[in-house]
């Protein structure tokens, strides 16, 4: 919606986190990280009086409980402790995010070796020293980590198609993958992720300039129960949105914010295709117009989420046709949208979102929107937050009228 964030919030997979330098202690931790591989030698006095007095198995219990750092910490305690905390069932999800300067691929490539059998979720996001130059890391997650389930790559920059063909052979059973701002990833990464990840069912792309069509077509006719697809930012066509309308008929969430070349042909084609759809972000598609929108509510009746920002050809049509025909809305944004009038509003405020369901509506920069618009949303009883940024027309009295709960 009006975060600014054009698809990064939306399938409860989001990495939105500030990648910032980290701080000392952040310093000091990454090198207890790194560190934690080497096992010591020797025992304390009171780890052998603990050892003796607790089981194996409680002891694994506790440190199932500690985070990454812990972890390590307690490795380097003693042999005993080093096998306790890097036994595989403390490893089972590993996120490496607030390291990420200084993991490097033989961290990971330990991790993937030690811990393989049981790694189900690995969050990478933002470790630019992990690469696949010598194939190395991506071979390790590739052999090792068979029950891997969710993989998140995002601004791993160093990262190529070749990490993707070790992952697409050796990993059958992901079914979250985020490879965002992996700039050097092709259709060529993409096709041996459809040819050996059957089961995927969430893919973020954001920032992916080299996929095009025909990469996505690879993806889309290899995972059929793909649900969630954020390809913010890519340089793809109508084309593209028709592979996915014909292969990934589960569909739930789309995001091709920033997509300037679509037109209305792929809203059309996702009307057709994807009756189950739920959220769609196309913000800044500004080809888009009314006959597009009024196709896809005719056949989407299932849309709750909708991010409109700068498709500024839409007009008060639009909106007339979301009123009728989606009743689960609840949250819009028409930031930018230039065109929308009052009459779009009293539309949205009379329809059968209106009484329970529509709860987050953004105008922000609607110069035609009066005070009459906020008259009409009174009947909106579920109504939360309304955004109304630069509307010159709106003024104290009527924002007084409105009730937001």
């Amino acid at each position: 919606m009006n975060n600014h964030n054009h698809g990064g919030n939306y399938n409860g997979y989001a990495y939105s986190r500030a990648k910032s330098e980290p701080d000392v202690d952040l310093n000091y931790q990454s090198m207890i990280v790194t560190n934690c591989i080497d096992i010591p030698t020797t025992s304390t006095p009171e780890e052998g009086h603990i050892n003796k007095k607790l089981p194996k198995e409680l002891l694994l219990r506790i440190f199932s409980f500690l985070d990454v750092v812990a972890l390590c910490r307690c490795a380097q305690v003693s042999k005993y402790w080093n096998m306790l905390a890097l036994d595989g069932s403390n490893w089972q999800r590993v996120d490496l995010f607030n390291f990420q300067v200084a993991i490097e691929g033989r961290i990971v490539e330990h991790i993937a070796h030690r811990c393989g059998g049981f790694l189900k979720s690995l969050g990478l996001c933002g470790c630019k020293h992990v690469t696949d130059a010598a194939l190395v890391t991506s071979r390790h997650l590739g052999q090792y980590c068979v029950r891997l389930a969710n993989l998140n790559l995002e601004s791993c920059i160093e990262i190529t198609n070749q990490s993707l063909i070790s992952i697409g052979t050796g990993c059958p059973h992901l079914i979250h993958l985020n490879i965002s701002w992996c700039v050097n990833i092709t259709d060529e990464g993409l096709h041996s992720i459809g040819q050996g990840c059957k089961d995927l069912a969430h893919v973020l792309a954001k920032g992916c300039t080299n996929v095009t069509d025909e990469g996505i077509e690879k993806l889309s006719r290899g995972c059929k129960n793909l649900q969630l697809i954020n390809l913010r930012n890519c340089r793809i066509t109508d084309v593209a949105i028709e592979h996915i309308s014909t292969y990934c008929r589960q569909l739930k969430t789309l995001c091709v914010s920033g997509c300037s070349q679509l037109t209305d042909a792929t809203l059309v084609r996702l009307g057709e295709g994807c009756h189950d759809l739920k959220t769609l972000e196309v913000a800044e598609c500004t080809h888009f117009t009314d006959n597009g929108f009024q196709a896809l509510a005719r056949n989407c009746h299932n849309l709750e989420r909708m991010d409109l920002e700068e498709c500024n050809q839409i007009t008060d049509a639009t909106l007339a046709q979301l009123a009728m025909q989606c009743p689960m809305l609840s949250q819009i944004s028409l930031s930018h949208c230039e065109l929308i009038t009052d009459e779009g509003i009293r539309h949205l405020g009379s329809g059968p979102c209106a009484t329970e369901n529509l709860s987050v509506l953004e105008l922000d920069n609607c110069p035609l929107i009066t005070d009459a618009s906020l008259d009409h949303l009174n009947a909106c009883q579920g109504l939360k937050r309304i955004e109304l940024y630069d509307c010159q027309l709106i003024t104290r009295a009527g924002i007084r009228r409105l009730k937001v709960s």
